[in-house]
Protein backbone atom coordinates (compact mmCIF):
# COMPACT_ATOMS: atom_id res chain seq x y z
CA UNK A 1 0.00 0.00 0.00
CA UNK A 2 0.79 3.66 -0.92
CA UNK A 3 1.49 6.21 1.63
CA UNK A 4 -1.06 8.93 1.02
CA UNK A 5 1.07 12.06 1.17
CA UNK A 6 2.50 13.45 4.48
CA UNK A 7 -0.74 12.96 6.65
CA UNK A 8 -1.16 9.43 5.49
CA UNK A 9 2.20 8.57 6.21
CA UNK A 10 2.12 9.75 9.60
CA UNK A 11 -0.70 8.18 10.19
CA UNK A 12 0.32 4.46 8.48
CA UNK A 13 3.62 5.27 10.96
CA UNK A 14 1.44 5.28 13.83
CA UNK A 15 -0.70 2.07 12.86
CA UNK A 16 3.13 0.34 12.36
CA UNK A 17 4.12 1.44 16.02
CA UNK A 18 0.45 0.90 17.27
CA UNK A 19 1.17 -2.94 15.85
CA UNK A 20 4.36 -3.28 17.21
CA UNK A 21 3.80 -2.24 20.81
CA UNK A 22 0.50 -3.95 21.09
CA UNK A 23 1.69 -7.36 19.68
CA UNK A 24 4.60 -6.93 22.17
CA UNK A 25 2.62 -6.34 24.89
CA UNK A 26 0.30 -9.28 24.23
CA UNK A 27 3.51 -11.26 23.63
CA UNK A 28 4.82 -10.71 27.53
CA UNK A 29 1.26 -11.01 28.79
CA UNK A 30 0.56 -14.16 27.48
CA UNK A 31 4.10 -16.47 26.82
CA UNK A 32 4.19 -15.51 23.32
CA UNK A 33 0.31 -16.50 22.50
CA UNK A 34 0.56 -19.54 24.27
CA UNK A 35 -3.04 -19.43 24.53
CA UNK A 36 -3.90 -19.37 20.64
CA UNK A 37 -4.25 -22.67 18.49
CA UNK A 38 -2.63 -21.54 16.28
CA UNK A 39 -3.29 -24.69 13.65
CA UNK A 40 -6.89 -23.87 14.36
CA UNK A 41 -6.21 -19.80 13.31
CA UNK A 42 -4.13 -20.67 10.64
CA UNK A 43 -7.17 -23.49 9.09
CA UNK A 44 -9.73 -20.36 9.91
CA UNK A 45 -7.70 -17.84 7.70
CA UNK A 46 -7.19 -20.44 4.82
CA UNK A 47 -10.86 -20.86 4.11
CA UNK A 48 -11.50 -16.86 5.00
CA UNK A 49 -9.46 -16.23 2.41
CA UNK A 50 -10.22 -18.59 -0.10
CA UNK A 51 -13.72 -17.01 0.24
CA UNK A 52 -12.62 -13.50 -0.24
CA UNK A 53 -10.63 -14.90 -3.31
CA UNK A 54 -13.94 -16.24 -4.91
CA UNK A 55 -15.38 -12.67 -4.19
CA UNK A 56 -12.42 -10.36 -5.53
CA UNK A 57 -12.10 -12.80 -8.81
CA UNK A 58 -16.50 -11.77 -8.91
CA UNK A 59 -15.74 -7.70 -8.94
CA UNK A 60 -16.18 -7.38 -5.65
CA UNK A 61 -15.26 -4.34 -3.86
CA UNK A 62 -13.16 -3.39 -0.20
CA UNK A 63 -16.43 -1.64 0.81
CA UNK A 64 -19.26 -4.32 -0.12
CA UNK A 65 -21.11 -5.81 2.38
CA UNK A 66 -19.95 -8.75 2.15
CA UNK A 67 -16.69 -8.27 2.14
CA UNK A 68 -17.30 -6.25 5.27
CA UNK A 69 -18.57 -9.08 7.08
CA UNK A 70 -15.51 -10.98 6.05
CA UNK A 71 -13.41 -8.45 7.12
CA UNK A 72 -14.93 -8.99 10.44
CA UNK A 73 -14.41 -12.06 10.42
CA UNK A 74 -10.63 -11.69 9.83
CA UNK A 75 -10.65 -8.99 12.72
CA UNK A 76 -12.53 -11.56 14.74
CA UNK A 77 -9.67 -14.32 14.00
CA UNK A 78 -6.98 -11.87 14.69
CA UNK A 79 -8.23 -11.02 18.09
CA UNK A 80 -7.86 -14.96 19.19
CA UNK A 81 -4.04 -13.38 19.80
CA UNK A 82 -4.89 -9.86 21.27
CA UNK A 83 -7.92 -7.18 20.67
CA UNK A 84 -6.18 -4.82 18.30
CA UNK A 85 -7.19 -1.00 18.13
CA UNK A 86 -8.07 0.79 15.21
CA UNK A 87 -4.48 1.70 13.85
CA UNK A 88 -2.56 -1.38 14.96
CA UNK A 89 -5.49 -3.44 12.90
CA UNK A 90 -4.53 -0.73 9.90
CA UNK A 91 -1.22 -2.00 10.90
CA UNK A 92 -1.16 -5.20 10.28
CA UNK A 93 -2.65 -5.06 6.96
CA UNK A 94 0.78 -2.90 6.43
CA UNK A 95 2.30 -5.29 7.53
CA UNK A 96 0.94 -7.86 5.21
CA UNK A 97 2.36 -5.33 2.94
CA UNK A 98 5.38 -4.28 3.44
CA UNK A 99 6.73 -7.76 4.58
CA UNK A 100 8.04 -9.79 1.67
CA UNK A 101 6.96 -13.27 3.50
CA UNK A 102 3.62 -11.67 4.49
CA UNK A 103 2.85 -10.61 0.87
CA UNK A 104 3.63 -13.68 -0.56
CA UNK A 105 2.15 -16.05 1.79
CA UNK A 106 -1.42 -14.03 1.01
CA UNK A 107 -0.72 -13.17 -2.51
CA UNK A 108 -0.54 -17.26 -2.76
CA UNK A 109 -3.85 -16.71 -2.95
CA UNK A 110 -4.72 -14.22 -5.15
CA UNK A 111 -2.06 -11.91 -6.90
CA UNK A 112 -4.36 -8.80 -5.39
CA UNK A 113 -5.35 -10.28 -2.15
CA UNK A 114 -3.03 -7.73 -0.03
CA UNK A 115 -3.87 -4.94 -1.46
CA UNK A 116 -7.61 -5.64 -1.79
CA UNK A 117 -7.96 -7.30 1.90
CA UNK A 118 -5.98 -3.61 2.77
CA UNK A 119 -8.26 -1.71 1.43
CA UNK A 120 -10.91 -3.84 3.02
CA UNK A 121 -9.42 -3.23 6.56
CA UNK A 122 -9.01 0.35 5.94
CA UNK A 123 -13.03 0.71 5.43
CA UNK A 124 -13.73 -1.68 8.42
CA UNK A 125 -11.50 0.24 10.71
CA UNK A 126 -12.86 3.40 9.67
CA UNK A 127 -16.77 2.36 9.43
CA UNK A 128 -16.67 -0.58 12.42
CA UNK A 129 -18.43 0.95 15.85
CA UNK A 130 -16.11 -2.07 17.29
CA UNK A 131 -13.25 0.40 17.75
CA UNK A 132 -13.35 3.43 20.89
CA UNK A 133 -13.39 6.57 18.98
CA UNK A 134 -9.32 7.23 18.19
CA UNK A 135 -8.02 11.16 17.96
CA UNK A 136 -7.23 10.39 14.05
CA UNK A 137 -9.26 9.56 10.91
CA UNK A 138 -8.18 6.14 9.08
CA UNK A 139 -5.88 7.80 5.65
CA UNK A 140 -7.67 6.96 2.33
CA UNK A 141 -5.73 4.88 0.29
Amino acid sequence: MRGTGAVGNNYEDKCRRSLAEEQANSLARTNNWEHVDRERVHQDWDVLYREITAYLDNGSLPGDQQIQELVRRHFDIACRFYTPSREAYVGMSLFYAEDAAMRAFHNSYHPELVDFLGAAIKVFAEQSSWFARSAGAVASA
